[in-house]
């Protein structure tokens, strides 16, 4: 398929490159290579791969690994500032998602603003839950200190793409003895999820029905177990949500094809979500162009949906250009 839109594809400045630094060898050196480059590997191979458009933002954890909210807010910005003048050099191949330093609720709701109505951002990619002053605690959107900043997600409407982090160190005892299964293998997708979760439960969307969360890696297993948890939850009392979690999955929540190129799981997406909830997406530089391209162009699914997947509910979403 030709004239693709990859929506979670990464990027790193000087101040924020060795935060993808998790293997090493020869991956973490081409990754090295890749992160900070457009021209010379990133466009020749999105065009190798029949990706008219990638929608950018930061790598991870970046800005929310940083326990002061003052540097937090200038990391933010300054990434912010320098990939819209990336955009600026080729408004034809590449959008934008906007870093936030949910450290200052606030001031994060403020660069948002910033980005969408000034530099013509198309939304956020958050990676994670943000530290706490001292760094040793995780925080999650679903308490009322954001609620101001989701009025102000609704308001501009834009998505908010919630990307994966490692849970830190004091919440990773599970893995002591197998460090592997950290990270991309499985960390990353069971840290992610339950934030999700709480977002879902919390009754986030009852008050702003609007706001629309993107999910990558197919949904971070969500729409695999949405049954289970809907069905088991419905006997624990006193949960704030008004609906069914299902209800949140198929409503308000967006997933991609971002490192997960299994026609299987995509099916499974697509019988829970609808083919109106599913983005193609590579995970750029982490994941190859080609292998992303290849499977999808030739996943074994029907053609409309195909081109649905493929450029068509990115477009609506992110509102980019034909």
């Amino acid at each position: 398929m030709r004239n693709k839109i990859a929506v979670e594809e990464h990027y790193a400045g000087a101040e924020t490159l060795a935060d993808s630094q998790r293997y090493g060898g020869g991956y973490w050196a081409d990754t090295l290579t890749r992160l900070p480059d457009f021209e010379t590997k990133r466009l020749p191979a999105m065009d190798r791969a029949g990706i008219a458009r990638t929608v950018l933002s930061l790598n991870a954890p970046a800005v929310q690994a940083i326990p002061d909210p003052a540097r937090a807010i200038e990391t933010a910005r300054a990434a912010n500032d320098a990939l819209a003048a990336i955009v600026a050099r080729h408004p034809d191949r590449f959008s934008a998602v906007a870093a936030l330093p949910m450290q200052d609720a606030e001031a994060a709701a403020r660069e948002l603003r910033r980005c969408v109505t000034e530099l013509g951002f198309k939304g956020a990619l958050v990676n994670g839950f943000t530290v706490s002053a001292d760094g040793s605690a995780p925080i999650y959107y679903d308490l009322a200190q954001f609620q101001g900043f989701w009025a102000e997600v609704a308001a501009l409407d834009v998505p908010f793409y919630l990307h994966p982090r490692d849970a830190l160190p004091p919440d990773s005892r599970m893995y002591e003895g197998h460090a592997w299964l950290r990270g991309s293998v499985w960390g990353f997708a069971t840290e992610t999820a339950t934030h999700a979760l709480r977002l879902m439960c919390s009754g986030l969307f009852d008050s702003h029905p609007g706001l629309q969360i993107v999910l990558g890696h197919l949904g971070e297993q969500i729409p695999y177990d949405i049954w289970r948890i809907q069905h088991r939850l419905q006997f624990v009392p006193n949960v704030p949500a008004q609906r069914k979690l299902g209800s949140y999955l198929r409503e308000n929540f967006h997933v991609t094809t971002s490192g997960n190129f299994c026609t299987e799981s995509l099916r499974l997406a697509l019988s829970v979500m609808g083919p109106a909830r599913v983005m193609f997406a590579v995970d750029y530089p982490f994941e190859a162009h080609d292998q992303a391209a290849d499977w999808f162009d030739a996943a074994e699914i029907d053609e409309p949906v195909r081109l649905q997947i493929g450029r068509e509910n990115a477009r609506r979403l992110f509102r980019l250009p034909e």
